[in-house]
């Protein structure tokens, strides 16, 4: 593995972890509340086809502190100053994983000439209804108030409708407090920059690429109903369900998230 260098078109330096591999190139936008090593599984599992690179977001690269300048333009902007570099050996399969999602998609609208298709697991767009809505001002304060944990728990019970015992159980993980203490502020910010965008997605009418939306069988409701309105106006798209799997399926099952991006992968390279 090695560290691929690019330049956001602000300045900021960008890094991404290049697995290698023979093949087409899938680049990999990780999820939210982690980095690119959330993929290390499947990323394993895609080098015998594939080179993959992985970005590192910039609001998650250790030591950056993210202010409210911040958007989920810049979010796409980086994907798409990584993907020119790597678009000179050919057309990049685009893959983003949650919020990456919406970043990947958001980069592909934009500038869709570097990529040959997306992929996108669980993206939270807001179709009909904000992802936090009411819940992010008082994620916010909790937040600058210095209790990165309300934070998170005002946005966790906002995003998954899990009980409050079920909440509290997993703040009370020790990987989870490790999580809260280093991506808090980044977590609140994807919140509200994926909320920015405001209401609808008839936008996506004019993302011609082709599309494969996948889905947990059991992530949150509201990420089925995100989905379906995104399929229901892409031009070419398609809706994979993961059976038996959440939205975490790049750590439960890299195997079948591997899958089917190898099969994304041949309807858009062939082969």
């Amino acid at each position: 593995m090695t560290e691929l260098r690019a330049l956001a078109p602000d300045g900021v330096p960008l890094t991404a972890l290049d697995d290698g591999g023979s093949g087409p190139t899938v680049l990999v936008v990780h999820p939210g509340g982690r980095g690119p090593e959330s993929w290390d599984a499947v990323a394993r599992l895609l080098t015998d086809r594939f080179r993959v690179v992985r970005i590192r977001r910039r609001i998650y690269a250790p030591g950056v502190r993210i202010g409210r300048h911040h958007s989920m333009a810049v979010e796409a902007a980086d994907v798409l100053a990584v993907a020119g570099l790597l678009a000179a050996d050919g057309p990049v399969l685009l893959v983003g994983h949650s919020s990456g999602a919406v970043a990947a998609l958001e980069a592909a609208l934009r500038d869709p000439s570097p990529f040959a298709g997306v992929v996108a697991y669980d993206p939270p767009i807001p179709t009909r209804s904000l992802l936090v809505g009411e819940a992010g001002p008082r994620a916010r304060a909790a937040l600058d108030a210095g209790d990165p944990t309300e934070a998170i728990r005002i946005h966790s019970r906002a995003i998954t409708g899990m009980p409050d015992e079920a909440v509290e159980q997993m703040l009370a993980d020790p990987r989870v407090q490790a999580l809260i203490a280093t991506h808090a502020e980044a977590q609140i910010v994807e919140d509200e920059i994926i909320d920015a965008l405001g209401l609808g997605v008839d936008r996506y009418r004019a993302l011609t690429l082709p599309v494969t939306l996948l889905q947990g069988e059991s992530s949150f409701p509201h990420l089925h109903e995100r989905v379906a309105d995104l399929a229901a106006v892409l031009p070419d798209a398609r809706v994979v369900t993961l059976p038996g799997q959440g939205h975490g399926a790049n750590s439960t099952a890299p195997e079948a998230l591997a899958e089917e991006i190898g099969r994304a992968a041949k309807g858009v390279f062939g082969g």
